[in-house]
């Protein structure tokens, strides 16, 4: 007998030779194994030698696709994706029942030969030959090994899985050549481990270790004996012998194993035989994989979470490099998710908006400072069934969301008021803002052209506010606290709409189509279709004292061999002065003091908003922010049918009209009461607005009765690290230069309605409400 290796088997060139000798001098080993004279490669029995000897003799064995796990910020699970379910063990935590049960029933031999067992090919030769038929194979463990291999390099591309798997003399050969190398290589425990982590069980259950999670519900390393021979049995036809769904066929196939076991002294004839006694017993976990999986709400922000790793470049340049590394899986992705803000996201929006409702609401918020999105849910769960959806209502397309995005109304006027302020406009402009005008025209763009009010139908496009007592002239304050539309129209007329588009960029405000917002006047009434998360962010930089940072949802990254991947970080950019800043945030106030959005206003810390309705009352918005939080709320109906939100129940309450600040509002407050619960509560740095002297102003317009800036409560101590630390280096007790005045002309009812627009360029046609 030739030298063996101490791995067993005869080694390498021993094994070629002795199986390149039987095929030349006879042929009868390639026709015994019943494949054609010549297959994909066109060999021979007479070539073999030559063929065989320009094969490639490195096998290129790929990684094995393994489940990823996605945390929280606090190493909570929140689901578990993968395009294959595998969770690679070494042999050590495998049962040794298991490793005998599978030697036993694929290749009992395995230990005595090398790559080719030329006793099992002789065997299967004159087997077959009997039969007239390939009735008995011949491949080893280690072929069967290579095979895999090759599937797994598949992946899920039907045609190279049919070639990984054809009964050709090409792939034989092939599959004969690497099986001397691996074994030449890895040695005989290796080649076992790699077997019993590659091969499919059935049930979506890839390797062994999944396999005793699924079918047992414990370790691989925990399998008892007839646990071991059952899910041997399986290998050869995981759907036949599936114990879930036969388990008469799995206990014979069982049994089967366990004689064998007993037949080659793996284990004595009584222990065989005890086994065979119990009953097939499972404890069977059912297969969880993907973002429907998700706990605590969250399978939109897991979505997200995905969709954010297949745009970003850090991970591949292109997105099937990103997407092949992603199912490649055996990833441990830590984001940036916030356990307590995402339940009091969940738990406000289950107070208000039910699932079975015709409408919808999204909840987003983010932390100022840093970009990190910390909550993200929606009334209608992630799923496929009724009332469930897979549509991310709170970001953009290119990440999971909606084809448009949702029109924002009127919380689009404070980017307006940003733009006009970085370009020197005092906090006291006074405008006539009357109840109704035409647009002015012409407005300069951009690219030096010019915006024209042309006539449709002999009319003018026009803009008026909510109610007829709202006559100008008013003060910006008021004018946000009121929410008045004509007020930001000729704000617009004046400044231009560069200065607004140029801010909104720097805000990273883009529809959420991947357009460019419209240069239109229209944009003042918020005609442009935005996502939550947009919204939240941009609001974000008000809070963070003009600077804005990037949305990230992805903290850290470690593959299956504990390397840390590199992870895009937030990038922050000053996006207007800290005056600017400071003087939005002042007049943000005012509107959750004693403005339209006087609902959503919090008693415990400073916090601002701004509301918003749109046209026929489809979408209602609420965007509000504390110095360590920011969020976004809308509501209104996602699907392709437009639902006006008049006369209509939600959350088992009845609404005659839904206002920015009727329901999102208070939506927006309870679930940042819920997050900041227990947290810093840091004050904004505000800015003195004067009362300007408005000669002829109506219905009390901009003449605001001054009231003293609420004070926040005092802060904790120090930072703890969470979305209620201190972002942006704010510091617990702020600044303020100044004192807000309030308007006694807010309502609470955010009443605010421009009238029709026809024909206008990027509006909807009618009234946007707030």
């Amino acid at each position: 007998m030739g030298k063996k290796r101490s791995g067993g088997g005869l080694t390498g060139s021993q094994q070629a030779a002795k199986f390149l000798g039987v095929s030349v001098l006879s042929g009868v080993v390639l026709a015994g194994m019943a494949i054609p004279a010549a297959g994909a490669l066109g060999l021979a029995a007479k070539g073999t030698v030559e063929g065989f000897d320009e094969i490639p003799a490195n096998l290129k064995t790929p990684p094995l696709s393994q489940r990823t796990t996605i945390l929280d910020a606090e190493g909570g699970l929140i689901a578990t994706v993968y395009s294959r379910d595998r969770q690679v063990v070494p042999l050590t935590a495998i049962s040794p029942y298991m490793q005998k049960a599978i030697v036993a029933i694929e290749d009992s031999r395995f230990y005595e030969h090398g790559a080719v067992d030329l006793k099992g090919i002789l065997r299967a030769v004159n087997r077959n030959a009997q039969e007239g038929g390939a009735a008995q194979g011949a491949s080893t463990l280690t072929q069967q090994y290579v095979k895999n291999v090759f599937v797994e390099e598949a992946g899920d591309d039907e045609t190279k899985v049919r070639e990984a798997q054809e009964k050709s003399l090409g792939r034989k050969i092939r599959e004969l050549k690497y099986a001397i190398q691996v074994e030449e290589e890895l040695g005989k425990k290796k080649i076992l481990e790699n077997y019993l982590n590659i091969t499919f069980f059935g049930q979506q259950a890839y390797g062994i270790e999944s396999a005793a999670q699924r079918y047992f519900s414990k370790p691989a390393k925990d399998l008892a004996l007839e646990e071991s021979a059952l899910l041997a049995g399986l290998v050869q036809s995981p759907s036949r012998y599936d114990p879930v769904n036969d388990t008469q066929e799995a206990m014979k196939r069982r049994n089967l194993v366990l004689q064998r076991m007993a037949d080659i002294k793996d284990v004595s004839q009584a222990e065989a035989d005890a086994a065979k006694a119990k009953p097939v017993t499972l404890k069977v976990t059912k297969p969880k994989n993907g973002c429907i999986t998700a706990v605590k709400g969250a399978g939109f922000f897991c979505d997200y979470v995905k969709n954010s790793f297949l745009t970003e470049a850090a991970f591949g340049k292109t997105r099937e490099e990103r997407a092949k590394v992603w199912n490649q899986g055996g990833l441990t992705v830590r984001t940036t998710l916030d356990p307590q803000s995402q339940d009091a996201a969940n738990e406000s929006i289950k107070d208000h908006v039910y699932q079975e409702d015709s409408i919808s609401t999204a909840v987003t918020m983010v932390q100022p400072g840093t970009g990190r999105v910390l909550a993200m849910g929606q009334s209608k769960p992630y799923g496929f069934g009724k009332n469930e959806t897979v549509i991310n209502y709170s970001v953009d397309k290119r990440v999971g969301g909606s084809n448009f995005g949702f029109q924002v109304g009127s919380t689009f006027k404070p980017f307006i008021a940003a733009a006009a302020l970085e370009r020197g406009m005092p906090p006291t402009k006074v405008y006539g803002a009357p109840n109704k005008m035409d647009y002015p025209s012409p407005i300069p763009k951009c690219d030096g052209s010019q915006w024209v009010n042309l006539p449709e139908n002999g009319k003018l496009a026009t803009a008026e506010n909510e109610t007829e007592d709202e006559i100008g002239p008013y003060a910006l304050r008021t004018a946000m606290e009121k929410s008045i539309n004509t007020y930001f129209v000729e704000m617009i007329g004046e400044i231009g709409l560069c200065p607004v588009i140029e801010m909104t960029q720097k805000l990273g405000v883009v529809p959420a189509a991947g357009t460019k917002l419209p240069e239109a006047p229209s944009i003042a009434l918020g005609s442009a279709e935005l996502s939550p998360l947009t919204m939240a962010n941009a609001y974000a930089t008000f809070a963070n004292r003009g600077v804005y940072c990037t949305p990230v949802a992805i903290e850290s990254i470690t593959d299956a061999h504990g390397k840390a991947l590199a992870v895009p970080k937030s990038k922050c950019d000053r996006a207007m002065s800290q005056t600017t800043a400071d003087t939005v945030n002042t007049l943000l106030r005012g509107v959750v003091d004693s403005g339209t959005g006087e609902r959503a206003g919090l008693t415990d810390r400073d916090n601002a908003g701004k509301t918003g309705t749109t046209d026929s009352r489809h979408n209602a918005w609420f965007v509000g922010y504390t110095p360590n939080i920011s969020g976004a709320v809308w509501v209104g109906s996602g699907g392709a049918k437009k639902i006006s939100m008049e006369n209509i129940e939600i959350g088992g309450k009845n609404y005659d009209k839904v206002f920015g600040g009727g329901l999102p509002g208070p939506i927006w407050k309870d679930a940042v009461t819920g997050a900041l619960a227990g947290r810093e509560a840091p004050v904004f740095t505000t800015v003195s607005i004067p009362d300007p002297v408005v000669p002829g102003a109506g219905s009390n317009g901009g003449r605001p009765t001054t009231s003293p800036s609420r004070p926040a409560k005092p802060g904790k101590p120090g930072g703890d690290g969470k979305p209620g630390g201190r972002p942006g280096g704010q510091t617990a007790a702020g600044t303020t230069v100044g004192a807000t005045g309030g308007s006694t002309g807010g309502t609470g009812d955010d009443p605010e309605d421009p009238g029709q627009f026809p024909g206008f360029p990027g509006l909807i046609g009618g009234r946007d409400e707030d």
